[in-house]
């Protein structure tokens, strides 16, 4: 029996897969990064900090240090699966706004339609 979770991408009605896009525009090293990141939750599930921050109701973040860039992956966790709903690279130190909001809509509408 495997432990592992399986990784999926959150598609929009349209059908894009807007995680999905956002890796493929970052450098092969930066994919290879982010990756392994989320690789080592997919077998190691649950993990916490420094690699996984829960933003509550569901909504985790994995945090990948891309040497002078820092990425943000959001997802959650259901029936088995990561879900990755959104990415960012953080300009700041705080999320943005608009970014976390993305993220959680996608997070309700993900929720809404799994039911």
């Amino acid at each position: 029996m495997s432990h592992y979770l399986s990784v999926v991408f959150f598609k929009t009605d349209a059908g894009n897969e807007p995680a999905r896009n956002w890796l493929k525009e970052l450098s092969r090293e930066e994919k290879k990064i982010i990756g392994t990141d989320i690789k080592t939750v997919q077998y190691g599930w649950p993990i916490g900090m420094p690699l996984v921050k829960s933003l509550h109701d569901g909504l985790w973040e994995i945090r990948s240090e891309l040497g002078d860039r820092i990425a943000r992956t959001f997802f959650t966790i259901h029936n088995k699966q990561i879900v990755l709903l959104h990415g960012i690279i953080k300009k700041g130190q705080k999320i943005p706004k608009a970014d976390l909001e993305l993220a959680r809509n996608r997070l309700s509408k993900f929720v809404r339609e799994a039911r």
